[in-house]
This record gives C-alpha cells, sequence and structure tokens, in this order.
C-alpha cells in the first residue's frame, strides 16, 4: 500500500511519446546504470538547473545551463522507474522511498534557483513550489488510500512543466520582456512584477485549483467507501 505497486495514473500530453522514449533509453543503459544513479543524476541535473537560474543574473545566456539541467533532471527522474521494470528489478518500498524524497529537494532546489534568477521573484518561485508541494503531498495521501498513483492531473505532468520552464527561458533570452516590469499595491506595499512573474502566479494558481478540484472528486468517492455512521449513545 502507497508503493511502487499501486496502479500508475498518466494522461499527459506527451505521456504516450515519452514511454516509448524511456523504455528505449532503458534498453540502452549500460550495465553499471542502475535505477539509484539515474534518480542520482536527477538530483544533480535540480542542481545545475538552480546554478544556471543564479548566473542568469550575470549574463542571461546561463539560462542554457538551466534548461540543460531541466533535461538532466528529466533523464534521471523519469528513466529510473522505466530502467527497474525494463529490468525486472523493481525494489517497491526502497524505490518509492527513495525518489519521492529525493523529489520534495529536487523541486525545492530548482524553485529556489528560479527565484535567484532575474526572472521570477522569489516569493512567486515559493508560491509555485509551495503548490507542488501540495499537489505532491496529496498524491501520496490518495497512494495510500485508494491504491492509485496519480502521476499526472489533466493534461499536465512533471515533464510539461519543465518543458512550459524551458519555453520560458528561451523566451527570457530572445525577448526584452524580463524587463517589464507593472507596479500594484499589495497590503498597502507597492510591488513591482514582471511579465513571468505573472506566469509563476499562473502556475502557482494551476496547481492548487487542480489539487482542488481532484479533492472534491475523491471525497465524494472515499464518503461513498466510508460512510458517516449513525450517532449511537453509549449505556451508561
Amino acid at each position: 500500500m502507497g508503493k511502487e505497486t499501486s496502479t500508475r495514473i498518466q494522461t499527459s500530453i506527451l505521456n504516450a511519446l515519452e514511454k516509448k522514449v524511456l523504455v528505449w533509453l532503458a534498453g540502452k543503459q549500460p550495465r553499471w546504470v542502475t535505477s539509484d544513479v539515474l534518480t542520482y543524476i536527477g538530483v544533480l541535473g535540480a542542481v545545475v538547473c538552480a546554478v544556471g537560474f543564479a548566473l542568469a543574473n550575470l549574463d542571461i545566456r546561463y539560462l542554457w545551463l538551466s534548461s540543460l539541467g531541466l533535461v538532466i533532471n528529466w533523464y534521471g527522474d523519469s528513466l529510473d522507474g522505466t530502467l527497474a521494470r525494463v529490468r525486472n528489478t523493481q525494489r517497491p518500498i526502497y524505490g518509492f522511498f527513495i525518489d519521492h524524497t529525493l523529489d520534495a529537494i529536487t523541486i525545492s532546489i530548482m524553485c529556489i534557483g528560479a527565484g535567484l534568477s532575474p526572472i521570477f521573484r522569489l516569493d512567486v518561485a515559493l508560491l509555485v513550489l509551495a503548490g507542488y508541494l501540495v499537489l505532491s503531498i496529496y498524491t501520496y495521501v490518495c497512494t495510500i488510500l485508494k491504491g492509485e498513483f496519480r502521476l499526472t492531473y489533466g493534461s499536465l505532468g512533471p515533464t510539461e512543466f519543465r518543458l512550459i520552464v524551458i519555453i520560458i527561458n528561451t523566451v527570457v533570452m530572445y525577448t526584452p520582456w524580463v524587463g517589464i516590469r507593472m507596479s500594484c499595491e499589495v497590503l498597502g506595499k507597492n510591488v513591482e512584477y514582471g511579465v513571468f512573474d505573472i506566469a509563476g502566479v499562473a502556475i502557482a494558481v494551476i496547481l492548487f485549483v487542480m489539487q482542488f478540484s481532484q479533492f472534491l472528486k475523491d471525497r465524494r468517492i472515499l464518503s461513498e467507501q466510508d460512510p458517516l455512521k449513525p450517532y449511537k449513545p453509549q449505556d451508561k
């Protein structure tokens, strides 16, 4: 219960193509490459991504390094489980523990790195992080209660969000939009937000909305499975 043996739900736009690519890549890995090695490569990719974001304050072209980090993160994070399944070397308890514990660390590294870049305000990046972690926690709760491990919500999953950030990085490098600022009053203070800050807030809102809409569906299902029991006063 609550392990890799749970039913995996994948409904993202790129899921069919990604699955074929991952199976092909898994067949090409040398024997010394294990699922653990790939998991740590994913963490390394997150660090590279964050460093690229931070260095973009010196030269905006360092965002190419950030995008490379996202690709490395995808390679390690997405391929580790596929490799285990292709080689029939699954470790459901250990794999679930390592993979999803490090997921929280990698997303934190990347979001903090984004907040230190010239693209996003730190508070906006942390709002995105909060939305991602809320959705992750909800996923793990449902994995235990329903035996379903939901990798995607609607048509979006981690791969699509990585691709969105890569697109944002590319647009920033080749347009002047990163310098456009808008002022607004928040709690009596004048705050400046850039174009991509607004995009970041929109991403955070999408994450929270996906969590809440799925919560409403699952609440009804679980309420029927575990109905309210009539009150019976105890005899004194």
